[in-house]
């Protein structure tokens, strides 16, 4: 039973069931004061009013995990597995108390128990359906792998931290980073925390040490947390910077946390651990030594994160060795799912935030690519799906992504528009932006009214583009 799932699917609308979750206060559209949220660890913006046109029901495929109901998912997702989990309001009578009522009701937790089982349907199937098998040789064969994984990360840490040292705005770049780094770290080593509690210790013995050892790890760190965030004056409140979460960084937050809390994914939990001790003692120091070089700091490295491949492979062998010892190869096969997922996804992260930083970092160049195909499609009559809005002063559009790319032409009034906190550019009267499709961004008006234009540009069009 420990090592087999089943996934569960009710018969139920999807759609109906997950739009019944978001409709909950804490979750509605972002507000204009609202870019950064302070005080207020309940205030999840979900963009409630897209559910109307996205389809829960069926299962995404890989190429389609940075797409908008991707994106909404995973906040979705993010919410449900918080309501088991400690928050406190700001203070009795504040906007925090009255939305955690709201988060923390018995209606919430119940539509939020029918709406995981959608979630996780929805994000995570293509996991199993695509995941690549295991070498031939049991548990030494996944020993090798795990540290061969290890090997490959030590040489190459990630490219988005590559990308973030060559970008122009180097301080921007920085941030955005660590934005992502609030978006996963506190909620992995939340999900750790799960499996703490339990009386298992007879069966493993080793695992409720080596769980309380990393927690303990996090839990004293915590400073050093705070310290690295400050670097780049951010602060280190829970949801503060919501709206700039990618929906890949919160993906592998909630496949940890998912494995975590479906108990009989024991070994999958334990497989998704280990890439997790890889990954944070692989990209620490040098995320440390890009923000302190983007801000001219010392670096901050959190302690304890260091890990040999002796050490990597003894961890291993404490942790999987009683599992396949008692349960067999399913044990093996489930851990190896688990890792070999977690790797993925941090994979398929870093590649979305390295294009995310790129573009960010070139808007001057979408700008012009911008005015070239508004002007080859007028030029051309080219005929092309087109969104206008009429937006009233202060109307905000929660941070989202599209499906396809547009362009954002102005044609009455100003807006801002913003892709990281602390940047707000303001568009005018004929100016204009390409967003290419998977590309976080929201604005604000900032006119009385405000009138623009979203032509949607196909990939052969913008391939034409200079």
């Amino acid at each position: 039973m420990v090592f087999s799932h089943r996934s569960d699917f009710n018969q139920e609308d999807p759609n109906e069931i997950v739009r019944e979750y978001a409709a909950n206060s804490p979750f509605r559209s972002a507000e204009a004061h609202e870019l950064i949220n302070e005080d207020n660890p309940f205030r999840r913006p979900v963009r409630p009013h897209d559910l109307g046109f996205l389809d829960y029901g069926k299962r995404l495929a890989a190429s389609e995990q940075r797409l908008l109901s991707s994106l909404l998912g995973n906040r979705m997702l993010r919410n449900v597995y918080d309501e088991d989990r400690l928050h406190l309001p700001a203070g009795r009578g504040t906007p925090s108390w009255t939305d955690g009522e709201e988060f923390y009701s018995a209606a919430n937790r119940i539509r939020g128990a029918r709406a995981a089982a959608v979630l996780e349907r929805h994000l995570f199937s293509f996991l199993a359906e695509e995941r690549e098998p295991l070498a031939p040789g049991g548990l030494a064969a996944l020993r090798e792998h795990v540290l061969a994984a290890f090997a490959e990360r030590q040489s190459q840490p990630g490219k988005a931290l590559d990308v973030t040292a060559k970008c122009t705005d180097r301080k921007q770049a920085a941030t955005f980073l660590l934005l992502q780094l609030t978006a996963t770290q506190p909620a992995m080593n939340l999900a750790v925390g799960r499996n703490l509690l339990g009386d298992y210790d007879l069966v493993h013995p080793n695992l409720r040490r080596l769980l309380l050892a990393d927690y303990q790890r996090w839990a004293d760190g915590a400073g050093q947390y705070r310290e690295l965030l400050g670097t780049a004056d951010l602060i280190a409140e829970p949801a503060a910077y919501w709206q700039f979460f990618l929906g890949s960084s919160m993906s592998r937050a909630n496949h940890l946390d998912m494995v975590a809390r479906n108990h009989e994914r024991l070994g999958e939990f334990i497989g998704a651990w280990l890439h997790k001790k890889i990954d944070d003692a692989v990209t620490a120091r040098r995320r440390a030594e890009v923000v302190a070089e983007a801000f001219g700091a010392e670096p901050v490295v959190p302690t304890g994160g260091k890990l040999t491949a002796d050490a990597l492979g003894a961890l291993f062998d404490e942790l999987v060795a009683p599992l396949a010892d008692r349960y067999g190869g399913a044990a093996v096969e489930s851990c190896y799912a688990g890792f070999a997922d977690a790797r993925r996804l941090a994979a398929s992260s870093d590649e979305d935030l390295s294009i995310q930083l790129d573009w960010a970092d070139r808007l001057d160049e979408y700008q012009a690519k911008a005015e070239w195909l508004d002007e080859k499609i007028r030029t051309d009559r080219l005929e092309v799906d087109l969104e206008t809005f009429v937006e009233s002063s202060e109307e905000t559009s929660t941070t989202h992504v599209h499906d396809d790319h547009r362009l954002v032409v102005v044609e009455v009034g100003q807006m801002h528009f913003w892709n990281n906190v602390g940047k707000k550019i303001p568009m005018e009267v004929g100016q204009k932006l390409l967003i290419p499709a998977e590309r976080l961004h929201g604005s604000m008006v900032l006119s009385g009214t405000c009138t623009y234009h979203q032509p949607v540009i196909s990939a052969e069009l913008l391939a034409a583009c200079p």
